[in-house]
């Protein structure tokens, strides 16, 4: 056999797809040795030649997102948000398959790795045959995967049909492979695209809401509502707390601003706010640390749970908005009280006297920045269990119209 290279007639290589050969095509990591997926006998040589142990299953090469539904079942909306924006590129998505995609292909599972790479001709390609492509490493199992027609060819010249010439691959890493079949997302193999690249994407499909206010509103309140409705539920104030008695990088960064706030790896938080609620420009330095320190820790817990296959989640902080949390969310939801109920929440949850109740509060943003600054207000002068109906209600709203 002859092996033909091509460098433009990409027409030539889909006829040798449809007739069931087999093609070395070109990637943004490295060359693949690409047949028609749906042909069991063209999957059965791709293994013979590569010397691939048939209990490894192959991912398919597709042209765009849409093949998901042809192709994969229940395919989550969160596979579709990677595929938006990470296709073409080095992601491998592993979804359920379809019957019609053969035993052969998936080494025996019930799953099957899609993949669109980011390279004109192999796209072409994939539009012009308009089928998937089985499209492994194009090299012999074990060996090192290559990155220019010359080496594939120096490991199969006169074994396949053809190469695609595409020059060098730019990257030279095999794609990430992630598993979406099932809850929680696995990450199979990394490879060109990093774990917290993919995270962080799934975080930003999350549903977000964000409920803020100044103390002794209720807010905590409304965020247990949230969690009623399954929503993962962060309250930055225990956020910062636990990372108060984990985080030495944060108690050193108090301790630097604040000098004698620290003592023996712990904080002392009433010196802390004999110093901060008394001057707005000590509270205003404390409010950047801890804003650095808590948004670093939400991202990573937003991550994680992203990762689990979670969808919606709630973010409970006083300073939202001037932390740049509310950017994050599809609604924040500001709370509000009276004066003199606030007092009394914040006496009886603290035990502090009257007086240091009232100099938090009065140290705090007034209510019209919340009104200003919120898509929605919630007001809590009523009993519990009115306001936890108000709750209810609105949230119901916000997440039928997200």
């Amino acid at each position: 056999m002859e092996t033909k290279r091509i460098t433009d007639h990409i027409a030539d290589a889909a006829a040798i797809i449809r007739a069931g050969g087999l093609v070395a095509v070109p990637t943004e990591t490295v060359y693949g040795l690409a047949g028609c997926g749906l042909n069991e006998q063209t999957v059965r040589q791709i293994y013979e030649v590569k010397g691939r142990p048939a209990v490894k299953p192959l991912s398919l090469m597709v042209p765009d997102e849409s093949a998901m539904e042809r192709y994969c079942e229940a395919v989550p909306e969160t596979a579709r948000a990677l595929a938006r924006r990470f296709w073409p590129g080095p992601l491998t998505i592993v979804l359920r398959a379809k019957e019609e995609i053969p035993s052969i292909v998936l080494a025996g599972g019930k799953t099957v790795g899609l993949r669109c790479p980011d390279h004109p001709l192999t796209l072409k390609l994939l539009r012009e045959c308009a089928l998937p492509l089985a499209a492994p490493s194009a090299n012999p199992s074990g060996a090192e995967s290559p990155k220019t027609a010359g080496q594939v060819l120096g490991y199969f010249d006169g074994k396949i049909d053809a190469v695609i010439d595409g020059g060098p691959c730019g990257i030279g890493r095999e794609s990430t492979l992630i598993d979406m079949s099932d809850t929680p997302y696995r990450i199979l193999r990394e490879g060109a695209l990093p774990r917290e690249t993919i995270a962080a994407a799934l975080a930003e499909e999350l549903t977000l809401v964000g409920i803020t206010g100044p103390s002794g509103v209720g807010k905590t309140t409304a965020l247990q509502e949230l969690g009623a409705m399954g929503a993962l539920v962060l309250d930055c104030d225990e956020i910062y707390h636990e990372l108060l008695e984990q985080d030495e990088e944060l108690l050193a960064a108090l301790e630097e601003a604040f000098p004698g706030t620290v003592r023996e790896g712990r904080l002392d938080r009433k010196a802390l706010g004999r110093i901060v609620f008394t001057d707005a420009g000590k509270l205003a330095e404390l409010n950047r640390i801890a804003h650095r320190f808590v948004t670093r820790a939400v991202d990573a817990r937003l991550r994680d749970y992203a990762m689990q296959g979670g969808r919606l989640a709630a973010i409970d902080a006083v300073e939202l908005i001037s932390a740049g949390l509310a950017e994050k969310c599809v609604a924040t939801v500001g709370i509000l009280a009276e004066r003199e109920k606030r007092i009394e929440r914040i006496m009886r949850r603290d035990g502090i006297s009257r007086e240091a109740a009232e100099a938090r509060i009065d140290a705090q943003k007034p209510d019209t920045y919340y009104r200003e600054n919120c898509s929605h207000i919630l007001f809590n002068n009523a009993d519990a269990d009115r306001f936890s109906a108000d709750c209810r209600a609105l949230f119901k709203e916000i997440l039928n119209h997200g």
